[in-house]
C-alpha cells in the first residue's frame, strides 16, 4: 500500500516536524495549512529537497466543506489517502474560566475539536484497511490547565473520548485510531497564549527537568501510524517528560 498522509496544521511546530519525519519514512505528505502559506511551502520544499513527496494544501479544517476539499485535493495530488494526523489546534491568552467569554470558548472547540471530528469522519469514509489515524491531545486534558487554558484542556479531553470511541467503531475495518498527548513542547503555541518562555519556566519542574522538542512528539506519531503499532488502537500515549 502506498502511504499517503494528511497532516492538519502542518506548517509549523509538531505538524511540520511530523511532516518531515513521515516523508523521510516513505509517506507522500499533504501539508495542510490555514493561513501560513510561506511556512507550509518551506516544509514542502525541505521534503522535496531530500527526495520526498509533499504538497501544500490550504484548508480551514474547522469548516466541513474545506475538509472534504482537503481530502479530494490530497487524493488528486498524491493518491488515495491512507493515514491522517489531526494536529491543528489553537489556544488563547492565559485566563481563568470566569474571564473566558463564549466566543473564545466556541472558537477553541471549533478549531480543536470540530476539526478533529471532521477529519476523523472523512477518514473513516475513505481510509482503506491498514490505514491509521492519530489525533493530537494534550496532558492538559487530564490536568485541566487551571488559571491558564481550561477551554483548551476541555477540547483535548473531548478529543481523547472521540479517539476511544472511533477506535472501537473502526477496528473491524482494519483502521486504527490513537492519540498522542504532548506536554510542554517548544512550539510557537505558547506565544499565542501570551507566555513565549513558558516551557523554559515550567520545564525544570518536570521529572525529566526539561521541555520537549517537536521531533520527539513526531516520533511517537510516526510509530502509532506504522505497522510496528499494528496491535495498538484506542490508546493515548503521553509524550510529556514524566508529567
Amino acid at each position: 500500500m502506498d502511504k499517503v498522509v494528511i497532516i492538519t496544521g502542518a506548517s509549523r511546530g509538531i505538524g511540520a516536524a511530523t511532516a518531515k519525519l513521515l516523508a523521510a519514512r516513505g509517506y507522500a505528505v499533504g501539508v495542510n495549512y490555514r493561513t501560513h502559506v510561506r511556512q507550509a511551502d518551506e516544509v514542502v520544499a525541505q521534503i522535496v529537497a531530500t527526495g520526498g513527496q509533499a504538497v501544500a494544501l490550504q484548508a480551514d479544517v474547522s469548516i466541513e466543506a474545506d475538509v472534504m476539499r482537503l481530502f479530494d485535493e490530497a487524493e488528486r495530488a498524491l493518491g488515495p489517502v491512507t493515514h491522517l494526523v489531526n494536529n491543528a489546534g489553537v489556544l488563547f491568552t492565559q485566563s481563568r474560566l470566569v474571564d473566558i467569554d463564549l466566543e473564545r470558548f466556541n472558537r477553541v472547540l471549533q478549531v480543536n475539536l470540530i476539526s478533529c471530528f471532521l477529519g476523523c469522519r472523512e477518514a473513516a469514509r475513505r481510509l482503506p484497511s491498514g490505514g491509521a489515524i492519530v489525533n493530537l491531545s494534550s496532558v492538559a486534558a487530564r490536568l485541566g490547565a487551571p488559571f491558564e487554558y481550561i477551554d483548551y484542556a476541555a477540547s483535548k479531553g473531548a478529543i481523547e473520548s472521540l479517539t476511544k470511541g472511533l477506535a472501537t467503531e473502526l477496528a473491524g475495518q482494519g483502521i486504527r485510531v490513537n492519540a498522542v498527548s504532548p506536554g510542554l513542547i517548544y512550539t510557537d503555541i505558547h506565544a499565542d497564549g501570551g507566555e513565549p518562555g513558558r516551557v523554559d519556566r515550567v520545564g525544570p519542574t518536570l521529572p525529566m527537568k526539561r521541555g520537549g522538542q517537536p521531533e520527539e512528539v513526531a516520533s511517537a506519531i510516526a510509530w502509532l501510524l506504522s505497522e510496528e503499532a499494528s496491535y495498538v488502537t484506542g490508546s493515548i500515549i503521553d509524550v510529556a517528560g514524566g508529567r
